[in-house]
């Protein structure tokens, strides 16, 4: 009987849970971590990885992502998207029922768990998403992190913005809510007073401050009236922000994405509709609140957002231009170049990116590296800048809103399961994640 993969890392600056360093060595077994020393003895480990000059951190949990697959894959797809992430350092994702089928019941909650066990080098989670229809669904489905609501800037079935709807989705069943939170009548209503302007940059005028808190007031009202688990996603104002400082239950968590914290509206007059997303970009004073907020708790947690369309479709003038940006390449890099120019702390992004979401989902033994936990772990050079480019995206769209920034954080080497996933720049595409377990 053969014994259980071993992988023996050597010589990392290793970051422990409590926020300290470590210079020294991390042993994997059987897809667990079983021991971390500053020197092990020599074993017979099936792989050793010389980690000296590099710092091991547990692998990222993106809890937000689409990845297109099944129906519009000619935009990206499971298996181009958990490249990307192996190459972005994300050992895990969470991703969005807004495919074609919707994942709105077992059924198609089942296909995309098929499709992900055959298809994703990274682990994997998935949301059910509520209609005004499919309460018992709601109910029922599992393995899943949770339920997806769009309150607005969506249409067709997934597009849940009556309080009526809402109410009775809040009061039934125990399961997190996961809220998309703009007001879809005051967006409506903007569009009418905006027709006709063709400028990307009015996005953020038509799906304003106002209908973002709009949303989430309700969404809070909604969750507090049924003490329901309630999580707030890619929160985009200082006013949202503002009306959490001041009242936020423990049940309730928030997110933010790094380019709501690292873009503002004037990346329009640079990058034009790819700058275009949901909820739109907004103002300098609103990025800065927001990383205030991060830094105080009021937000939990960073997301990518990951929604990836491509070239020619971004080319479309808007309003006909789809919103969304990929970011699951960039998000970890962007963040430990944040850290290194003293915005933040590395400990602090892995709070963010690892810890606070697996805490926040209840998925066990991921988000530290601790004897017992899973060996999610990553390698990143925090030495080296480098400029990111469209050439070198694994994505399929094969773009980024933050082509030629000079970024650091690169990651060397990405392990899922105790298995090299990515090393140096290129894939072992053979290796498969497991479907996450949500407590």
């Amino acid at each position: 009987m053969s014994s259980p993969i071993s992988l023996l890392i050597r010589r990392a600056s290793i970051i422990l849970p409590d926020g300290t360093y470590m210079v020294g060595d991390v042993l994997t077994r059987g897809g667990m971590i079983v021991e971390i020393r500053p020197d092990i003895e020599a074993t017979s480990a099936t792989t050793e990885i010389d980690a000296e000059g590099l710092t091991l951190l547990p692998g990222v949990i993106d809890p937000q992502v689409h990845f297109r697959e099944p129906g519009l894959e000619h935009k990206e797809n499971l298996f181009t998207a958990s490249c990307a992430c192996a190459k972005g350092g994300v050992t895990s994702f969470l991703e969005m029922p807004n495919t074609r089928p919707l994942t709105t019941t077992q059924q198609t909650l089942d296909d995309k768990l098929q499709r992900a066990s055959q298809k994703c080098l990274v682990n994997y989670g998935f949301f059910i998403g509520a209609t005004s229809e499919n309460l018992p669904d709601l109910l029922s489905c599992n393995p899943t992190c949770g339920i997806k609501i769009f309150m607005g800037s969506m249409h067709g079935q997934l597009l849940v913005s009556e309080e009526t709807l809402l109410d009775t989705i809040f009061a039934s069943g125990s399961r997190l809510i996961a809220v998309h939170a703009e007001d879809q009548e005051r967006i409506n209503q903007r569009r009418q007073e905006f027709a006709g302007i063709t400028d990307p940059a009015v996005h953020s005028q038509i799906q304003d401050n106002q209908a973002a808190l709009l949303a989430t007031k309700l969404a809070l009202k909604l969750s507090k009236k049924y003490q329901r688990r309630l999580h707030i996603l890619h929160m985009s104002t200082a006013d949202e922000a503002e009306l959490l400082r001041e009242d936020k239950p423990s049940w309730v968590t928030a997110e933010v994405t790094p380019q709501h914290l690292l873009l503002d509206t004037s990346a329009y007059a640079k990058i034009g509709t790819l700058a275009q997303m949901n909820p739109p970009l907004r103002t300098s004073h609103d990025c800065e609140v927001l990383w205030q907020a991060l830094h105080d708790g009021v937000i939990d947690f960073i997301a990518t957002d990951h929604a990836p369309h491509t070239l020619e479709e971004k080319a479309q003038q808007y309003p006909n231009s789809p919103s969304g940006m990929p970011g699951v390449e960039t998000s970890l890099l962007l963040m430990l170049t944040a850290a290194m120019q003293g915005k933040c702390s590395v400990h602090q992004v892995v709070n963010w990116m690892s810890t606070a979401v697996a805490k926040a989902y209840k998925i066990p033994n991921k988000g530290a590296i601790a004897v017992g936990y899973d060996a999610d772990l990553i390698l990143v050079d925090l030495k080296t800048y480098r400029p990111v480019l469209r050439e070198e995206l694994f994505t399929k769209c094969g773009w980024s809103p933050f082509e030629g920034w000079n970024l650091t954080g690169w990651v060397q080497t990405t392990i899922v399961g105790g298995q090299i996933v990515y090393h140096q720049g290129k894939l072992c595409t053979y290796v498969r994640g497991q479907a996450l377990q949500f407590g």
